[in-house]
């Protein structure tokens, strides 16, 4: 099994390894973030007596990334 501080030629590479896993943490808080939103416009549209006919749709305007 490789490690993911290592780079392609088996060295260490933790400047790398931190990079890779700040993306991966700010992305896992996107990833819940939107989560929570869909949550709060499903409930808004339950509680106003409606019901939502098909899957929501949310694109990031920075990255162009579509959650749904």
């Amino acid at each position: 099994m490789r490690s993911e501080k290592l780079n392609a030629s088996g060295c260490k590479d933790l400047t790398a390894y931190a990079a890779i896993n700040n993306v991966t943490k700010e992305q896992k808080n996107k990833d819940k973030h939107v989560s929570e939103l869909i949550k709060v416009v499903k409930f808004i549209i339950d509680n106003a007596g409606y019901k939502l006919s098909n899957r929501i749709v949310i694109i990031d305007k920075e990255t162009g990334r579509e959650y749904k």
